[in-house]
């Protein structure tokens, strides 16, 4: 079951595309927006990171950090983040921990593909507990950009 606004939000590190640790913790007394993603290169996922990328300067002055999180291998996200000039991590949950503990897992994905991140967004407050939570059933759908970003400011 994924998480619900209100809960306290799992910690993790993951490494992120530079093969760098990553902890939730890292950004207590921040937001936090995680934008979780099924696969990098797909047309759906690009289009989401694209959107958070062309509208990264909203989140400049609100005192927040934006992540990205798949279960894609770090060096798959980092050539992913090079192509498209990401100014945002993306990590890896190749474990699939982060993605469970979410509640933003397909147990099944397309062409049989096991273990993979649903489309979600989550934002965090300052104090990790979860104020926005939005897991999508279907890959083709995007988040509520406009929800998140009425969170945020």
């Amino acid at each position: 079951m994924a998480l619900q606004v209100g809960e306290q939000a799992p910690d993790f590190t993951l490494f992120n595309s530079e093969l760098k640790e990553v902890s939730l913790k890292d950004f207590a007394g921040k937001k936090v927006i995680i934008h979780f993603f099924p696969m990098a290169f797909t047309g759906v996922c690009t289009t989401q990171l694209c959107t958070l990328r062309d509208n990264f300067g909203f989140y400049e002055g609100l005192n927040a950090q934006v992540l990205g999180i798949s279960v894609d291998s770090p060096f798959t996200l980092a050539k992913f983040k090079e192509d498209n000039n990401y100014q945002f991590p993306l990590l890896s949950d190749f474990n699939k921990e982060v993605s469970k503990a979410f509640g933003a897992y397909y147990d099944e994905f397309v062409f049989n593909l096991k273990g993979v991140s649903k489309r979600a967004a989550f934002v965090i407050d300052e104090n990790q507990k979860v104020i926005y939570a939005e897991v999508l059933e279907s890959a083709g759908d995007l988040p509520n950009f406009k929800a998140i970003d009425d969170i945020v400011k």
